[in-house]
């Protein structure tokens, strides 16, 4: 079969592995199929050291984005180890602290709003710059994204805006290194996943399931799904795409009057 995404033999660094149900990983390790040589960024030894069975052999670097300054040093260390230049970054890292319970969005604390930001928006743009000296010339960076940014389900509390801002740096990105570079800078919007991440979010289940029956074949989206839509926007076959959004969601986003739903929710309420 001929080597359609001709990413064999190149260079990717994906930032974000948290375990075997994150879409860090289902990249990664859609990548490594394909022959291309990943490697993995983690947040911190602790994780690392979960994931010795599963990165065994592979190298794994630590970069909190939360520090300032870690961008640099890992672009550092990746370069001094060889692994440069990179034919492109995956970027699937985000963070809420929602310890306090969720609040209404007026009630948002400036500090978790401020600390999500820099964790799940800027840190692209930190990384970016970082990378810049490292990527080859038509690299191509991917980040993830959801696949809505209007008005997210409550139980996501701040993160919609967080996201919509990851989005527009993406493109402020695409345009600032089109000065000078063919590196592409792209969104997969995801819709809902079954992944740790979205387990802890209370609530998270009936959205999933919702979500669900809002897609066009009524099964919900597969994390493999988003996984292969990565690879075709770091691949050059996607060389026309710069800037964009590309939105994975198996239709959930368009089919506002399904008859399904509208049934269920003009259903007569039962009075016990």
């Amino acid at each position: 079969m001929p080597d359609f995404l001709q990413l064999t033999g190149k260079n990717f660094l994906v930032l974000g592995v948290a375990n075997r149900k994150s879409v860090a990983w289902f990249v990664a390790r859609a990548l490594e199929e394909q022959g291309a040589r990943v490697i993995y960024s983690v947040r911190s030894d602790a994780r690392k050291k979960s994931l010795e069975a599963q990165l065994a052999g592979k190298p794994v670097f630590i970069c909190d984005v939360e520090e300032e300054g870690a961008a640099g040093r890992l672009a550092g260390a990746v370069a001094a180890a060889g692994f440069a230049p990179l034919h492109g970054l995956v970027h699937s890292i985000a963070f809420a602290n929602y310890s306090g319970g969720f609040q209404p969005f007026h009630a948002t604390p400036r500090k978790d709003f401020l600390q999500a930001t820099a964790v799940s928006a800027f840190s692209l743009v930190e990384l970016a710059q970082a990378f810049k000296p490292h990527f080859t010339t038509n690299a191509s960076v991917v980040t993830i994204g959801i696949s809505s940014l209007q008005v997210t389900p409550d139980n996501y509390g701040y993160m919609g805006p967080i996201k919509a801002a990851l989005e527009s740096s993406v493109r402020f990105l695409a345009k600032s290194f089109s000065a000078d570079s063919a590196v592409r800078f792209n969104v997969l919007g995801s819709g809902p996943l079954k992944t740790s991440a979205s387990a802890g979010i209370p609530g998270y289940l009936e959205s999933y399931l919702y979500a669900e029956k809002m897609t066009f074949r009524k099964r919900a989206l597969a994390t493999d799904e988003v996984a292969n839509a990565v690879l075709f926007l770091l691949s050059e076959r996607s060389s026309g795409l710069n800037g964009t959004t590309l939105v994975v969601d198996a239709g959930l986003g368009l089919n506002y009057f399904d008859q399904e739903i509208i049934r269920l929710a003009m259903r007569p309420e039962t009075k016990g």
